[in-house]
C-alpha cells in the first residue's frame, strides 16, 4: 500500500470521527467532516468508500448532496447555524485586527448566500 494511499485513509478516519462527533455535538459542524472523509475515502480504497457509503451518517448528511440533488431545510440550516456561531467567535477574538473581521464576514456572507441560493432545497424524507 503507498503512503499517499495511507495518507487518505488516516484524513478519512479523522474526518469521519470528527463528523461523528459533530452529528452529536451542536457546535462542531458534520458536514465538512464528512466530505473530507468521502473525499479521502474515496481515493484511498473502493472497499473502505463502499463502507464510507452505506454508513447511516453518510446517508442522513451526505448522500442527497453528492448525488446533485441538494439538501433538506433542516440540514442546511444546522449548518449555516454552525458556521454562524463559529464564526461569531472567530468574530469576536479577533477585535483588534479590522482586515480580519471584513474578510471573515465577507466569508460568513457568501457562505449563507451559497446555502441559501446555490444547494437546491429538497423536502425531508421523514415527513
Amino acid at each position: 500500500m503507498s503512503i499517499k494511499k495511507i495518507i487518505y485513509i488516516v484524513l478519512g478516519c479523522i474526518g469521519l470521527g470528527l463528523g461523528a462527533v459533530g452529528a452529536v455535538l451542536p457546535l462542531l459542524p458534520t458536514f465538512p467532516f464528512l466530505m473530507l472523509a468521502a473525499f479521502c475515502f474515496a481515493r484511498s480504497s473502493e472497499r473502505l468508500n463502499n463502507w464510507f457509503t452505506g454508513t447511516k451518517l453518510y446517508k442522513d448528511n451526505l448522500e442527497s448532496y453528492v448525488a446533485g440533488k441538494g439538501m433538506t431545510k433542516k440540514t442546511k440550516i444546522r449548518i449555516m447555524v454552525t458556521v454562524t456561531l463559529l464564526m461569531a467567535i472567530g468574530f469576536v477574538m479577533m477585535h483588534a485586527v479590522v482586515v480580519g473581521r471584513i474578510v471573515l464576514a465577507c466569508v460568513w456572507v457568501f457562505h449563507l448566500l451559497y446555502f441559501i441560493f446555490g444547494v437546491k432545497t429538497i423536502p425531508d424524507k421523514s415527513v
